[in-house]
């Protein structure tokens, strides 16, 4: 059984505020049904630490960046846990990122290095017995594993880095590369050095072994300028090293037939039920149109600026918006005086179980994100019968079937996709939307479509074993 040792800033359902969360939660539960054990090893989060009840004591630090730290193992919700017990970096509450003032906690840089410290140690060095083949790391937070397993010469430790999302590089001042056990000798254009600062993605980018993101498209697209964040000629660099790999969502706890958060449903007639729920807890009156979801941040890269722009082709097409979602204030703003109309109504905030009961009271969820490295609402919305609207790009586009005409003509459609990304084509595409949810026959097989289509991890865990298969082949 191949051992790998997981890296990650979050994990579902301990904690979470993205995708990286899922991804992480739902890996080794998926990976152990083709061979591989995968333990995850997490910062000691409040939540973390509460749900991790018995943990034993497998190691210890006396000086983790700033304090003593202990390494303990344990189980939590399913998960194979190490954690790292670390008060006076991880003991905060809130986000694991940001303080009570929405900016980022000023010592990030130390408190994911350790992370990665600890990380490179147990692959260096084991833990309790327990060494693992391979280390997973996940986005900036896992970057400097690869340059604590190069100062540890740990070299018979095989490394995968995935990139979740390009945008979030992990900056730090060069001024630090001494606190952050970092060899200035790597601080250079073929290191870590991006324009000028240290870079804690560009370090796993260069040193992991091999490289995963979370979408085939989204693994071309990070080799242009328009989507590499000025890491393009880094991705063109390593261009064999690279593999897309499509996330897939947890269809256990995404899954109308036992939801309970929901009127159960097993065929898109069901969602009656749930549409009529919804538009009672939202106080949205009854429509001719389609009633559309968004279950977001409200960032702009989530391009919700744009359905502000297309607004009224939904509205005059009879639709109506329901929103749940909180981030850009001038966002959260925009969308509430949007709300004046009957027809739009939202919420600013996060609720699991109401996203749930968004998706499947929804006919459609519009997901117009500028980029998206997999996206998981789009998931859920098939998974749900609900017919996503999405934008022409990264796992957007491998997920979703247009409803072009030859796509209708032979059935096959799942969804509606439009491009470039600007406000004009999506207010075509919600007109393209009105129009076929009047014709009744063609949004039901739209629906069906929907549900029909694969949306777990079987695949995708097939294609990660496959992976570290072939790395530990020469072992």
């Amino acid at each position: 059984m191949t051992q790998v040792l997981s890296v990650a800033s979050e994990c579902a359902p301990l904690v979470k505020t993205g995708g990286l969360a899922d991804v992480a939660g739902a890996l080794p539960a998926a990976l152990a049904q083709q061979g591989v054990q995968m333990r995850t090893l997490l910062p000691g989060y409040p939540a973390v630490m509460a749900a991790l009840k018995g943990g034993r004591q497998v190691d210890e630090f006396e000086d983790l960046f700033g304090g003593p730290a202990r390494l303990l193992a344990g189980k939590a919700a399913g998960l194979d846990l190490l954690v790292i017990d670390a008060p006076h970096l991880f003991a905060r509450e809130g986000n694991p990122y940001l303080g009570p003032d929405g900016q980022d906690w000023p010592d990030n840089p130390e408190r994911f290095a350790a992370l990665c410290w600890v990380g490179a140690h147990i692959a260096a060095q084991g833990a309790r017995g327990w060494r693992p083949q391979i280390l997973h790391g996940h986005d900036w937070q896992a970057g400097f594993v690869t340059e604590y397993l190069r100062r540890m010469q740990a070299t018979d430790i095989r490394t995968v880095l995935t990139i979740h999302n390009i945008a979030f590089i992990g900056r730090a001042d060069p001024a630090r590369l001494h606190a952050l056990r970092l060899d200035p000798a790597r601080f250079h254009a073929d290191g870590f050095e991006y324009w000028g600062a240290i870079s804690a993605l560009k370090a796993g980018l260069i040193g992991a072994d091999r490289l995963t993101t979370v979408s085939p498209t989204y693994a071309e697209e990070l080799m242009t300028a328009q989507f590499g964040m000025g890491l393009d000629g880094v991705m063109r660099h390593r261009r064999d090293a690279l593999l897309g790999i499509l996330n897939g969502i947890d269809d256990d706890a995404w899954n109308p037939a036992t939801d309970p958060n929901i009127a159960a449903y097993d065929k898109p007639a069901g969602k009656a039920a749930n549409k009529a729920a919804l538009r009672a807890e939202m106080g949205l009156p009854d429509s001719e149109g389609p009633l559309c979801v968004i279950v977001s941040r409200m960032t702009h890269q989530k391009g919700l600026d744009l359905v502000l722009q297309a607004l009224p082709a939904l509205l005059d097409g009879g639709g109506q918006l329901a929103l749940l979602g909180s981030g850009d204030p001038e966002l959260q703003t925009a969308f509430q005086n949007a709300a004046q109309s009957p027809h739009v109504a939202v919420r600013i905030g996060y609720d699991e179980a109401f996203s749930h009961r968004m998706i499947a009271g929804g006919d459609a969820i519009l997901v117009p994100s500028r980029f998206e490295p997999c996206g998981l609402t789009q998931l859920y919305g098939l998974r749900y019968g609900t017919v996503p609207l999405v934008a022409l790009t990264g796992g957007l586009a491998d997920t979703v079937i247009n409803a072009s005409p030859a796509a209708l003509t032979r059935g096959v459609a799942t969804g509606i996709q439009f491009s470039p990304v600007d406000a004009g084509t999506l207010r075509n595409a919600l007109t393209r939307l009105c129009a076929l949810y009047k014709d009744s026959g063609t949004w039901s097989r739209l629906q069906q479509n929907a549900m029909a289509q694969p949306v777990g991890w079987d695949q995708s865990a097939k294609q990660y074993a496959a992976l570290y298969a072939e790395m530990t082949a020469t072992e």
